[in-house]
């Protein structure tokens, strides 16, 4: 008898094992909405994210918003009527985010933002909904920390204030805003004056980022001390215009960006750049996967997942470097 009640257990084990096996290994549909795919950043990210829940076994669709928000909420309405299990979504526009939450709450899916981070009060407008990002205040701070670091504090020209010029990615992005705020506000809590000479949007395109340092360097030429970039992609722009401006990034102006792309950490390496800020892409995709999965498992999600940012400069960018195959 006791022999045949251990052989029951062991069964009804066995079943309860395979049952939790299988509901955690269920491929989910999982439909990605990205803002535009020609983004430096988010190639890297939306690449790290179907590679990451492919190998984990689920049936992923990306689609590109091309910066457009009408675009990507038809999309949207499509993978709701395609009946996906979770949604991840890189937001056009920051506004939108109460729109895309009536839309999904109403379908009942689950979805996780990432990169772009709704506003606090849309946030609460339902309990499957979370966001999946970096502190954007942390990058700004850590721009300003590693201006004020250098040498001479910022102040190449030596006339005892820092005079930027100050390359926004979308001014209604709440990125762009505190990278904007938090980059001076650091210079400033480190006892240093600070100038304005030159502040534009540049919609975080090289193109623009090219173009609106040109513009700044032919107005104030060598009054310029530093050129802050809120991202890496049109720090690169930055750079072909200083060098065609006769200027030498660590010689006679600074440069910083945001990302740690790939093409950025080679020119800090190079000293063209001063430094960038590590925006996680690996770490947040994996995150925003993982978060991705809880939510069509029907787990309770806090509402923000914070990956932290990473200074890099020319004494650790060797670490940030693309290894070699």
């Amino acid at each position: 008898m006791k022999k045949l009640l251990a052989l029951v257990l062991a069964a009804v084990m066995m079943l309860g094992i395979v049952s939790v096996v299988s509901a955690e290994t269920k491929p989910l549909k999982i439909g990605v909405a990205i803002y535009k795919y020609d983004d430096n950043f988010m190639t890297l990210y939306r690449t790290e994210l179907e590679k990451y829940l492919t190998e984990m076994g689920h049936q992923v669709t990306i689609v590109d918003g091309k910066g457009d928000q009408a675009e990507q909420t038809n999309q949207i309405n499509s993978f709701i009527a395609d009946k996906v299990d979770v949604l991840i979504v890189n937001l056009v526009q920051s506004t939108a985010a109460a729109t895309i939450i009536d839309l999904v709450k109403a379908a009942d899916i689950p979805t996780v933002f990432i990169n772009r981070e709704p506003t606090a009060e849309d946030m609460q407008l339902w309990d499957k909904i979370a966001y999946v990002g970096a502190d954007a205040r942390q990058s700004g701070t850590f721009q300003g920390e590693i201006i004020a670091a250098t040498e001479n504090k910022g102040d190449y020209n030596g006339n005892g204030v820092v005079d930027y010029v100050m390359l926004v990615g979308d001014p209604e992005n709440v990125d762009a805003q505190y990278r904007t705020e938090f980059s001076i506000k650091a210079l400033e809590d480190a006892g240093l004056k600070v100038n304005k000479l030159f502040e534009q949007r540049g919609d975080w395109a090289q193109e623009k980022g090219q173009e609106l340092t040109a513009n700044a360097l032919a107005q104030f030429g060598n009054d310029v001390d530093v050129v802050f970039a809120n991202n890496d992609a049109m720090a690169l722009g930055a750079v072909q215009s200083i060098e065609a401006a006769g200027r030498v990034v660590g010689k006679d102006i600074y440069l910083v960006g945001v990302d740690a792309l790939p093409e950025a950490v080679q020119l800090v390496m190079d000293g063209k750049m001063t430094g960038t800020v590590l925006n996680d892409h690996v770490g947040q995709s994996h995150t925003a996967g993982d978060v991705a999965v809880k939510a069509a498992a029907g787990e309770t999600l806090e509402k923000n997942y914070t990956v932290d940012y990473v200074k890099v400069t020319l004494e650790n960018a060797a670490e940030f470097a693309p290894k070699a195959n």
